[in-house]
């Protein structure tokens, strides 16, 4: 039977591993590999790896499909039944003020940024108990309240160090 270029490939990894191996010298190897990649058949490569613990396999004109084992097969999408875990569709009230006071804290002179944060880590964990939407409105409230708190910190410690420095 004639040798594809798939077969002779096969046959120049059996000879590189018995040369990793050590089964081979390197100019014995080198050889074989261009006997390798001009065999014409299957029985050339068989003799160029019969010495070595494998040979290529001729390959059969039908195979079969062959079953692919459960652990290899991609894990099926299932949906949630509808009594078992509806879906929330709305969002957290609790999220929302979070966003709405920290969109509104430079407009308040900060007056709004405390109860941003606290109304943030309301509706994180509202959201983690009920799975309800509106997780990024609360991180956005509570950084959005956090700046506007630690720019007063900032604010404040400027003045008393001015007022320091005045004196």
């Amino acid at each position: 039977m004639r040798a594809s270029h798939a077969d002779r490939e096969r046959a120049v990894d059996v000879l590189k591993a018995g040369f990793a191996e050590g089964r081979l010298q390197q100019a014995e190897y080198e050889q074989r590999i261009g006997r390798a990649y001009q065999a014409q058949t299957h029985a050339e490569l068989q003799m160029l790896v019969a010495d070595l613990p494998q040979g290529p396999v001729p390959q059969a004109q039908f195979q079969p499909p062959t079953v692919v084992p459960p652990t290899f097969m991609p894990m099926p999408v299932q949906m949630p039944l509808p009594m078992q875990m509806p879906m929330p569709m709305h969002t957290n009230n609790s999220a929302t003020g979070a966003l709405v006071c920290g969109i509104l804290s430079p407009m308040t002179w900060g007056l709004t940024s405390i109860p941003a944060v606290i109304l943030g880590h309301k509706a994180r964990a509202e959201i983690r108990r009920t799975g309800e939407r509106g997780d990024g409105q609360a991180i956005a409230g509570i950084v959005i309240g956090w700046l506007g708190i630690g720019g007063w910190a900032l604010f404040l410690l400027l003045m008393v160090l001015v007022g320091v420095a005045g004196h």
